[in-house]
């Protein structure tokens, strides 16, 4: 019998973004570029920053869900680098959606917004981050993206 599922609370990310960059119907959806201009990052298994340079790659279907596709850089206090991969959905009711799209408040209890966060380093001590498999949940505010990030166990 498989094990049953737990996890562990990794650490909170804190992305600030800036204005999308709006490419329109691309016949995939609306695509959109979202650059990431820095953050930080807190946790128990994690405390630094976000790095200025990332981004987040978005098409948004017919039906509002927007996949998203972020590509960023974590650095830790002492400086070590940690690359990350992080695809996801976000989907809730068309006025929320239409909210966050033009960069106004919603509650994030109206959202949907999950992801599946992949981590590379050439840090030993994070090694871990590379041979666990992880989940986030996400919020997303006119400036900024809150990910709480966790381990599968």
């Amino acid at each position: 019998m498989p094990l049953p599922i737990s996890f562990e609370h990794v650490c909170d990310v804190r992305v600030l973004v800036a204005k999308p960059l709006e490419f329109g119907d691309t016949g995939l959806g609306e695509r959109r570029v979202i650059d990431i201009t820095g953050g930080t990052v807190t946790g128990p298994k994690f405390t630094g920053r976000v790095r200025q340079g990332g981004a987040d790659y978005q098409i948004i279907r017919d039906n509002g869900l927007t996949e998203l596709h972020a590509r960023y850089a974590l650095e830790d206090d002492t400086g070590k680098l940690v690359y990350v991969v992080n695809d996801g959905i976000r989907f809730g009711p068309k006025e929320a959606l239409d909210k966050i799209k033009r960069g106004e408040p919603v509650d994030p209890a109206l959202i949907y917004f999950r992801a599946f966060p992949k981590f590379e380093t050439s840090a030993p001590e994070y090694e871990w981050m590379m041979q666990s498999l992880f989940v986030c949940t996400g919020v997303r505010r006119p400036d900024a993206v809150e990910l709480s990030v966790y381990r599968f166990e």
